[in-house]
């Protein structure tokens, strides 16, 4: 009875163990700028939600496809089937369909250098152990855009250095241009760095910094979102899952020490 008792405990260790493990990003990367902290409030921020849903529909779904979302998931973020067809129903007829675009891959290739990605678990593909969540890379690298006119498509990215991808939301945050300075590398005072010291704005955009912000807040929100609608019960069912253990666990301890007490 002993064993079996140590033997189930070892087990509900290691699967706890296991399960958290398994919420950790696997693979990390080195270099490149810190990246900021996505306003994780926003997920559960169902206006947020649905503001992040407009932008995606309106800026990203023109090039980029989320082949494993449907339409009518939206209902789960609040939006009834007349306001999807509506407001967000632009690349097809049926809200029963997943949210594909007509953009065909070889002429993708031929115009960008490259088929833009599925964006369905993008959020959920970008996370590093060392710096980050998806979420947090998103958040990063939708604000870092500037102006470098020695690129084809006119644009860079601090967080994606020689990004294919233009600016597709200059027109909200407006253009800026970005500062560097070289630096003595402190490790090889032989050796000098190029540091990023700020951005100039150009020209301005139609929303100011802070609404900016808070735009693509909502839209890595919904990215993070889209990428496991069910995550938010999931979350509140591990709980659940975990007190449970908890108390099956002192339970079983208890009645493991009143079967073993007159035993010597």
């Amino acid at each position: 009875m002993k064993k079996l008792f140590r033997s189930f405990c070892v087990f509900t260790v290691l699967s706890l163990g296991l399960s958290l493990g398994g919420l950790a990003p696997a693979v990390a990367s080195e270099g490149g700028i810190a990246w900021d902290k996505f306003p994780e409030n926003k997920l559960s921020d169902v206006a947020a939600l649905q503001n992040g849903a407009r932008v995606f529909v309106n800026y990203c779904l023109n090039c980029h496809n989320a082949a494993f979302m449907r339409y009518n998931r939206l209902r789960d973020i609040g939006l009834n089937e007349d306001q999807i067809k509506k407001n967000l129903l632009f690349a097809t007829d049926r809200v029963g369909d997943t949210m594909k675009v007509a953009l065909d891959p070889k002429q993708a290739k031929e115009w960008f250098g490259g088929v833009p990605p599925d964006l369905s678990v993008i959020a959920r593909s970008r996370a590093d152990i060392g710096k980050g969540s998806g979420a947090d890379y998103l958040y990063t690298y939708l604000r870092t855009y500037y102006r470098d006119d020695t690129k084809a498509t006119g644009w860079n990215n601090l967080a994606y250095p020689n990004v294919g991808m233009p600016h597709v939301l200059w027109q909200l945050q407006g253009q800026r241009s970005a500062r560097f300075a070289d630096h003595k590398d402190p490790h090889d005072p032989e050796k000098k760095v190029h540091v990023f010291e700020g951005f100039e704005q150009i020209t301005p955009g139609t929303l100011t910094p802070g609404q900016y912000d808070e735009t693509i807040g909502d839209l890595v929100a919904y990215l993070q979102w889209m990428g496991e609608p069910a995550q938010g019960q999931r979350v509140r069912l591990g709980v659940w899952v975990l007190m449970f253990l908890a108390v099956f666990t002192l339970i079983a301890w208890r009645l493991n020490a009143a079967y073993w007490k007159n035993v010597h």
